[in-house]
């Protein structure tokens, strides 16, 4: 069966040094894996049984960066993907990372991207600057992807400063660090910010966008239904309810869970046509969630549409 994975981060070395970004605590125990683009990486995806990688930049260090410097290293990770797909064509496709404080180069690195590149998409790393995807500022990105008819996949990012010290604070760093990213918070607030996306209106005005969020849904799977019934009655004037929203334009990924009762409650709450397979490579463990993939409680073509036909009908691979 052929596996494909669609959150596969990397962030070259040079890139790193030269653009002046400090990884952190977790990030930087994996630059190595990051920076590999060959061997190392190929041998992982064959261990695990993956066929193919859409590779995308660790792009929050350069989102957060001044625009002009973001415009340059955005344009340089999208080339150094760009190569890893010209040299393996058949093991990696790419999404492209976006300057997203800067909306009109945003939406010209995203052509390019797709139209001369041939990317299958972009990845956008949660708020920029204090600013969200719903915000007017960057609704021409958000147009653009429609017109180009690419998915975004939206990332969660470290939170801002303010909310990292009244919710995170007061603890020893290391637990601070997990604690607000992937320990809980980029997942909380990744799935608010899909929610915002909603309460905007974002869909009603671009109803062929489609976004793509991983972590088996950044909680909403769960809380579906408690979001139809208390949201719902005051997002007012929309053509679809706020679960039939999300239905319709949100797609989900696997990555980094590796367990029945998430996977469970996504394919209940969205449909199997919504959910694709991925790893989050270096830090979620290929062989582990491509072994759950072949063992987790579902039907032969529900497998085969997670781990590969869903994502070639999305990304058209």
């Amino acid at each position: 069966m052929k596996v494909i994975a669609l959150e596969e981060h990397m962030l070259p070395r040079d890139v790193i040094e030269a653009a002046g970004i400090d990884l952190g605590l977790r990030a930087g125990g994996r630059a190595a894996a990051l920076d590999d683009l060959g061997d190392g990486r190929l041998k992982v995806m064959d261990d695990a049984g993956i066929d193919v990688q859409v590779l995308s930049a660790l792009g929050y260090f350069v989102q957060d960066l001044a625009p002009e410097q973001s415009v340059q290293w955005s344009r340089e990770l999208n080339n150094r993907m760009a190569g890893a797909v010209a040299a393996y064509p058949d093991r990696f496709r790419a999404f492209a990372a976006l300057p997203v404080a800067d909306p009109a180069r945003s939406v010209d690195e995203l052509t390019r991207s797709v139209e001369e590149l041939g990317f299958v998409g972009a990845m956008i790393h949660g708020q920029t600057h204090g600013v969200f995807l719903d915000h007017p500022s960057v609704r021409p990105v958000l147009v653009a992807a429609a017109r180009l008819d690419v998915p975004i996949y939206l990332h969660p990012a470290p939170p801002p400063q303010v909310v990292h010290d009244a919710y995170y604070s007061g603890l020893p760093p290391a637990i601070s660090a997990c604690l607000s990213t992937s320990g809980w918070g980029w997942h909380s607030e990744c799935g608010m910010h899909v929610l915002r996306m909603v309460a905007a209106g974002v869909f009603e005005e671009l109803p062929e966008l489609k976004i793509i969020v991983g972590h088996m849904g950044e909680g909403l799977p769960f809380h579906l239904d408690r979001i139809e019934n208390m949201l719902d009655p005051v997002v007012t004037g929309h053509s679809l309810s706020v679960a039939e929203t999300l239905r319709r334009n949100l797609y989900l990924t696997t990555s980094g869970y590796n367990s029945d009762a998430p996977l469970l409650c996504a394919l209940s709450a969205f449909g199997v046509d919504h959910v694709l397979f991925s790893v989050d490579h270096p830090f979620g463990n290929s062989a582990q969630a491509t072994a759950h993939l072949l063992s987790a409680p579902v039907s032969p073509a529900d497998r085969a549409k997670i781990a590969h036909g869903n994502a070639e009908s999305l990304l058209r691979i």
